[in-house]
């Protein structure tokens, strides 16, 4: 019996990057490799064998919008070659669709074709290391629904956002400082820069910029 083949797009800022991957998978033959420029098309018809590898040093802006953007038709699996992930892409990246999760530094081509198959399958594929970590924060997520952690800024959930730490980020967007904000909330300086540091802190966000992306993204603010 004839296995149908899968359909691999491959989508990487790097073109090199792009180019080995799409070497790897090209000569494998249950694989067919589609040109970037025809996967727009691909998406747009039926397909039940279709994947699309992209490759992310990490996954910044606009990487989510690019991987929703991707499995949004329904028919594109996805596959993410990654260098980094933080505490805080981590459910990020389940939620925007993403099926099967690589190292890059351990990339081989059999890795890289199991992947491809796992994701074709609606299967999931993950390295230990990051399962260990999706569980042990799927856990607290389900801890958190009933119980609170203690920050610098009172009660807070062990993942998400306290009321108090999202009254802080919305003033920060509106693009008040510390001092201003401090006077809005009749909080102390110091009280308003230990709220943004434990909360940056406790979901591994890079600064105050990348706090109010994140609490936008995820709707608090």
């Amino acid at each position: 019996m004839i296995t149908k083949r899968v359909r691999v797009t491959v989508r990487a800022s790097d073109p090199l990057s792009r180019a080995g991957v799409m070497s790897h998978l090209r000569h494998q033959p249950s694989i067919e490799v589609v040109d970037d420029n025809r996967g727009a098309e691909l998406t747009t018809r039926p397909c039940g064998r279709a994947v699309t590898v992209m490759l992310a040093d990490q996954i910044d802006e606009p990487v989510p919008a690019d991987l929703r953007r991707v499995v949004r038709g329904g028919e594109q699996r996805l596959v993410l070659v990654t260098r980094k992930l933080r505490e805080s892409d981590l459910l990020t990246v389940v939620e925007c669709g993403v099926r099967a999760v690589l190292w890059r530094h351990q990339v081989t081509e059999q890795r890289l074709l199991k992947a491809v198959h796992s994701a074709a399958r609606d299967e999931g594929e993950l390295p230990p290391d990051l399962l260990s970590r999706l569980l042990t924060q799927m856990g607290r997520l389900h801890r958190s629904e009933s119980g609170l952690a203690t920050g610098p800024g009172g009660l807070v959930p062990l993942l998400g956002m306290a009321p108090r730490e999202v009254d802080v980020l919305r003033l920060v967007a509106e693009g008040l400082d510390t001092r201003q904000i401090s006077q809005k909330l009749a909080y102390s300086e110091r009280t308003v820069k230990n709220i943004l540091h434990a909360l940056t802190t406790r979901l591994q966000l890079r600064n105050r910029t990348h706090a109010v992306a994140y609490a936008l993204r995820e709707g608090y603010i």
